[in-house]
């Protein structure tokens, strides 16, 4: 154990909590006595060293004392045991200060071994505030196992600190599947050639992948289904699957067929379906009814599932809609990596999707990551990060999509037990749904300036760690108050620096400098306008090698809006109660 100059003394202790009178009398100078609030102080006792952190200094009641001058609250952290030559620090108490014993600022020693890497799964995302000299490290392990969340406002180096993070999982963790939801657009080039960079014009996600609720929300744009064109989707959607299983299963001499209804599919059974085949099981209903009238909501559902067919925004995902073929072992391969052939990252690029079926693609990923754990037995760990999280899953149960909601829950409760882990960005904390947030037990929390923020965030910490938020609004940039599994202590650190070619940057802001070439004149103008149609055109766009259902075209140009997400609402759960048969 090192020793300094005594900086104080315990004058009382109650529980987790102790009282530190501040000596009057101090060998030390006025610039080494800086025991101001969030530093960490050393209490030497008999047989330890106890870390705590100071939360509070007053000189309230201490100016009738000869002896000190102030009083400081401190918070018991953890404690130093060992031999001086191999000393270990481990979280909790259990020798307690008693009165007297000498309090001491924390030396650079103590604080070395207080985060010190305890071994190779360690990853280094900065320096601690109070000295710059100790690195902070985070543990990959108790971090993706348990949850991680990200949370700040817009401007404090968030997205910034998402890229470090996991450009850092990658060095450590190669054989780590990472599946990025990126709202902006802006992380396309922070990880080279580490990750795949997936988007409307090379993603492949065919419609019978999406169960009931989802597919409604894509036919309906986002708003709640007719219940009456509901119950033919229910009806049709089962038969359609069984019809399309017959024509794969039944030889071609005409033997005897199964009979689509006995089948056993249900509306959300993950297997092929043709849309001719359900279009032609509605004409086939709607030429049985004798009255007219009633045929006006068989004619308004096929109206809509020719239009979204035919939207050429909609193209990844009824593109070869008639043509069949179970690709569903390609598409999850192709989504998330297995084999990985050198990409274990795949960033989902959803600005350039229809505002109306962000929050069903959302949730057919989820459930598809979660799902693939789940019969895998976990064999190939994935992390899902989840940028802009509140927009999945609010805190209001009246907004956003049901299912995406109930997609997101289901990995933050559950899926570390398959391998499914989840990593929330947020810059509203306090729009995200509290269970969830609460599933994450290494949180990251950077400048926040709104109350309710600050209030969700307070009750989502140990007491321990309460008191360090009243820095929460004043935190400067990239620099970050860590909590949770993931850190031996509750720490106030500072982010390293990002290179250049990992920071992140949304693609209309890449060059802030118009270029004298392109000016403003007409042809600049109409390139413009070329990649904004190209975005809703029905052209042939690239595919990745890995992954091609139909010859590769020329390259489309990139788009240059991102279109807003708008919340939609899902189905009535007690109206639609439908059985889930997941196939093994």
């Amino acid at each position: 154990m090192t020793t300094a100059a005594s900086f104080g003394r315990i004058i009382s202790v109650r529980g987790s909590l102790a009282r530190v009178g501040l000596l009057a009398v101090n060998p030390m100078t006025p610039s080494e006595m800086r025991g101001t609030v969030g530093r960490f102080v050393s209490i030497r006792c008999a047989s330890s060293t106890i870390i705590a952190m100071i939360t509070e200094v007053s000189s309230e009641d201490m100016y009738k004392s000869d002896i000190y001058v102030a009083s400081a609250s401190v918070d018991l952290l953890g404690e130093i045991t060992g031999t001086p030559d191999r000393p270990k620090f481990q979280r909790g108490v259990t020798n307690y200060p008693t009165i007297g014993d000498t309090v001491e600022l924390i030396s650079n020693t103590d604080l070395r071994t207080v985060y010190a890497p305890s071994g190779s799964d360690q990853i280094n995302v900065g320096v601690l505030q109070q000295d710059r000299s100790v690195t902070a490290y985070v543990d990959v392990e108790e971090m993706l196992s348990k949850h991680f969340a990200v949370l700040g406002s817009t401007g404090v180096g968030k997205s910034s600190g998402v890229s470090l993070l996991l450009n850092e999982i990658l060095q450590v963790r190669p054989n780590l599947r990472i599946f990025l939801l990126d709202v902006h657009n802006e992380y396309g080039r922070c990880f080279g050639d580490k990750a795949l960079v997936l988007n409307p014009r090379n993603l492949k996600l065919p419609f019978w992948l999406f169960n009931f609720e989802e597919i409604v929300d894509v036919l309906f744009a986002g708003r709640p289904g007719v219940p009456e064109e509901l119950e033919i989707l229910a009806e049709v959607i089962p038969i359609a699957k069984g019809v399309y299983t017959q024509y794969q299963n039944s030889d071609r001499i005409g033997l005897k067929r199964l009979d689509p209804k006995t089948v056993g599919y249900t509306v959300d059974t993950p297997v092929p379906y043709r849309l001719v085949d359900m279009i032609s099981l509605i004409d086939e209903r709607m030429g049985k009814l004798e009255n007219r009238s009633s045929r006006i909501q068989y004619h308004k559902l096929l109206s809509r599932i020719d239009a979204v067919k035919n939207d050429p925004r909609y193209a990844f995902m009824f593109d070869n809609a008639n043509v069949g073929g179970d690709t569903m072992a390609e598409v999850i391969s192709h989504l998330f990596r297995l084999p990985a052939n050198g990409k274990p990252m795949t960033i989902m690029q959803l600005a350039g999707f229809p505002a109306e079926v962000v929050d069903s693609v959302v949730s057919v990923l989820c459930r598809m990551a979660f799902d693939f754990g789940l019969w895998s037995d976990g064999v190939s760990p994935l992390l899902f990060v989840c940028e802009e999280a509140h927009r999945y899953a609010a805190a209001d149960r009246n907004i956003g999509f049901g299912p995406t909601r109930k997609a997101v829950s289901r990995i933050a409760k559950e899926g570390r037990k398959y391998g499914v882990y989840l990593g929330l960005v947020t810059q509203r904390p306090a729009e995200l749904d509290a269970t969830i947030i609460s599933q994450c037990n290494t949180l990251f929390a950077m400048r926040l300036a709104n109350d309710r923020d600050q209030s969700l965030l307070r009750s989502a910490v140990s007491d321990a760690a309460a008191n360090l938020l009243s820095f929460v609004p004043s935190l400067g940039t990239r620099e970050v108050l860590a909590f949770g599994e993931g850190v031996a202590l509750p720490t106030r650190l500072r982010f390293k620096e990002v290179p250049p070619h990992q920071l992140p940057r949304s693609e209309a802001t890449i060059s802030t400098v118009p270029s004298v070439a392109a000016g403003h004149d007409m042809n600049f103008v109409g390139a413009v306008l070329e990649r904004w149609r190209g975005a809703t055109s029905s052209r042939d766009v690239p595919n990745d090698p890995g992954f091609s259902e139909r010859p590769i075209a020329p390259p489309q140009p990139r788009m240059v809006d991102a279109p807003m997400l708008q919340p939609s609402l899902g189905l009535d759960p007690d109206r639609f109660s439908l059985l889930k048969k997941p196939l093994r």
